[in-house]
């Protein structure tokens, strides 16, 4: 005796599997929308760790030349003080004033080292190895925008809203199939075969079989999953209207932040401009033998703070249009354009 059989079997309506469907549709897209949030994110901590490297990187410069302008001074005082022109005090404070110039030399060069240490962990290299940032502290005026143009460019492009829009779509979609639960399901199950005796005439035999489930007695389990998923629907709203208020107070203060940093580099450039111009005059002062080294001192000393607030003010500037670009949800795409490099 032989004996074959094929079967199938196939749920031919089911609204509780539709619904799921595009429940995990709508899932996929929410978890590539996180990906994509924690790659914004990655973006603006390693744009924040070159930028402070910079930063770090021109205040040594500018240490290194005020303390080759103390290492003049105290070359001229020392010379004056040879030829009996000038009092042992002025270079006693020429020296003292050299001497914590290279001071701030060291300590500023150990900050950008640490700094360096902390880009290249951000960027994932080993913290021995050499590197050479190329770019200079970017600096460019950014066009003014009003904060609903950016709201709205933000809703169409931070990953974190539509990840929530996402996971909206797929808690409505579970609505949807808890409510399903209620519907038939229909499925369908098939049997064919053949038998016979071996080697003699088989005949075939077929089995076909419908069967319609309808939920009658599953009210109350069915009401309670639509009671949880209406409740996490209701979650994710909530977090959606409270996302886009955060978004545009976001937007509101990053803007904030840009204007006012704009307008401390404008003044910080004046300020460098103006202590460069004391220091030259001071200079000359000095050499033609009008003031003793102490207006000097204090002249190096203005504009030696005022090259560091301009330093702070271009970081500071620069940090918040990144956080503008963040808040609008294009860091990843336009940090560049924002940044004028």
């Amino acid at each position: 005796m032989t004996t074959g059989q094929i079967n199938l079997e196939q749920t031919v309506f089911s609204g509780t599997y539709f619904q799921g469907y595009k429940a995990a549709r709508a899932a996929e897209k929410s978890s590539y929308f996180s990906k994509m949030s924690a790659r914004g994110e990655v973006v603006q901590q390693v744009a924040t760790a070159y930028l402070a490297v910079i930063a770090d990187e021109a205040e040594v410069e500018n240490a290194k030349a005020l303390m080759d302008a103390d290492k003049v001074l105290l070359d001229q005082a020392h010379a004056k003080h040879e030829a009996g022109t000038a009092a042992n005090l002025d270079e006693l404070r020429a020296r003292v004033q050299f001497q914590q110039q290279q001071q701030t030399v060291v300590a500023d060069e150990n900050r950008r080292e640490k700094a360096e240490i902390l880009l290249k962990r951000e960027i994932g290299i080993a913290p021995g190895q050499k590197i050479e940032l190329t770019d200079p502290a970017p600096y460019s005026d950014l066009a003014s925008r009003a904060p609903e143009e950016l709201k709205t460019e933000a809703y169409a492009n931070r990953q974190d809203y539509q990840n929530l829009q996402a996971q909206e779509l797929e808690t409505r979609m579970l609505v949807s199939a808890s409510k399903a639960e209620r519907l038939p399901t229909l499925t369908f199950k098939g049997n064919y075969g053949v038998t016979g005796v071996t080697g003699s005439v088989y005949h075939g035999t077929l089995t076909a079989i419908g069967t319609l489930k309808i939920p009658i007695f599953k009210e109350a389990s069915l009401r309670g999953d639509t009671a949880v998923a209406r409740a996490e629907l209701q979650g994710v709203v909530q977090q959606l209207g409270d996302l886009r208020d955060r978004i545009d107070q976001q937007v509101r203060s990053a803007q904030l932040d840009v204007q006012a940093t704009q307008q401390l580099v404008a003044v910080a450039h004046s300020n460098v401009d103006l202590a460069s111009q004391a220091l030259s005059d001071e200079t000359d002062r000095f050499n033609a033998g009008l003031d003793d080294t102490l207006p000097l001192v204090q002249a190096q000393a203005r504009l030696q703070s005022a090259q560091s607030n301009l330093v702070e003010s271009l970081y500071q500037y620069n940090l918040a249009k990144l956080a503008l670009a963040r808040s609008a949800g294009v860091i990843e795409q336009q940090y560049r354009a924002y940044l004028g490099r």
